[in-house]
């Protein structure tokens, strides 16, 4: 039997040229030798306010992304999250042998949620003895701690005041997306590494604890679409939460605004083509610019030798929409109802794998099925 790789998207904000290179293009080349599955993970972009019509309709466009992209649902499953309750069920169990130490480490929480956690895990260091209240807290220990506390307590209070939980545990629901379906690889980029790492740590953990149940996953990740940088910020990664447009090629961008947000793009001192680090900006461009023209790194640097960025960057717009051209005709031919059609039969063709999956998961935790 081929392996089996899952992943999926958040169907919030614009998907763009990072989705697209450090996600979707993998896919449609794996599907050829991979049992895949992907999805449309909803239940993700709800740990954030997510407007009902809005969610719908993007759910329905990160689909047709999907297909348009050229995910053939003759050789991949592709379905809606929410369309398989065993995703949360899973993720409740998971939950269960999850240390909150665990979710507290998550690079993203923390940066979705401004949580700084620092000085808390360094007043935890210092002391065995668990926080219970301000009060007591403040009663009990000396001056220099009552410092310390007063510095972490203010560092908590407002983002725990306003995170939502879901946000907080959205790792463990991740991890039941992929442990679900015995899933042997996740193409995912640099930034989710840590949650596959989590999802391995709890399908070792449960193993150990239950016996053999799950699959322990390994990601699978290609270098230079792994991280796609803002076309503002070559420092994050481009994103479609980002508060400037001019962060991200969206698939569905007009020409115009290419050739616009291309030549707005930052970039480095110097006018040379180098793929070098310490030209982080210009290093983001031409790993776009591969990607999409099929070529590596190097050889972009040496067909622009003597060239300067301005013709660099004329140039690199016309390859995104050339590309995006083809994929926008398919995008625009694709009906709602046929998208629909599509994710009820992968839905329906995935469910006798996750209830089978769930039921081992019962009988091994002594839950009665």
């Amino acid at each position: 039997m081929p392996k089996r790789i899952f992943s999926g998207i958040q169907p919030s904000g614009a998907l763009h040229l990072g989705n697209y290179l450090g996600a979707i293009k993998n896919w449609v080349e794996l599907q050829n030798s991979y049992d895949s599955i992907f999805c449309v993970v909803d239940l993700h972009a709800i740990t954030v306010p997510q407007k009902p019509d809005e969610l719908r309709q993007k759910t329905l466009e990160v689909a047709k992304t999907y297909l348009a992209a050229g995910i053939d649902p003759q050789k991949s499953t592709i379905f809606v999250q929410s369309h398989v309750k065993e995703h949360t069920e899973l993720a409740w169990i998971l939950s269960t042998i999850t240390k909150m130490s665990e979710l507290f480490r998550m690079t993203q929480f923390k940066d979705k949620a401004g949580f700084d956690t620092r000085a808390f895990e360094k007043y935890l260091k210092r002391h065995t003895v668990g926080l219970t209240a301000k009060s007591s807290a403040l009663q009990e220990y000396p001056d220099e701690d009552k410092e310390m506390f007063n510095q972490i307590f203010s560092l908590i209070k407002k983002p725990l005041n306003q995170i939502g939980f879901g946000l907080f545990a959205y790792p463990t629901l991740m991890a039941a997306d992929i442990l679900l379906y015995d899933t042997n690889l996740v193409p995912v980029g640099e930034d989710q590494l840590q949650h596959v790492e989590l999802a391995r740590t709890l399908a070792r953990r449960f193993n150990s604890l239950f016996g053999k149940t799950f699959v322990v996953p390994e990601p699978f990740v290609v270098k230079e679409g792994m991280r796609i940088m803002g076309l503002d910020n070559p420092k994050k990664k481009m994103s479609k939460s980002a508060a400037s447009e001019y962060n991200y090629i969206a698939l569905t961008d007009s020409p115009e605004k290419i050739r616009e947000k291309i030549k707005k793009a930052v970039t480095d001192s110097g006018r040379e083509i180098k793929y070098l680090d310490s030209k982080p900006a210009i290093k983001n461009l031409i790993n776009i610019y591969a990607l999409l023209d099929n070529a590596t790194p190097k050889e972009i640097e040496e067909s622009y030798q003597g060239k300067g960025y301005a013709e660099f960057k004329k140039d690199l717009a016309e390859v995104i929409i050339d590309f995006l051209k083809g994929f926008q005709e398919k995008y625009k031919e694709i009906d709602d109802k046929e998208v629909i059609q599509i994710l009820a039969a992968g839905a329906k063709r995935i469910r006798p794998l996750a209830q089978k999956k769930m039921e081992e998961v019962k009988e091994k935790m002594g839950l009665v099925v």
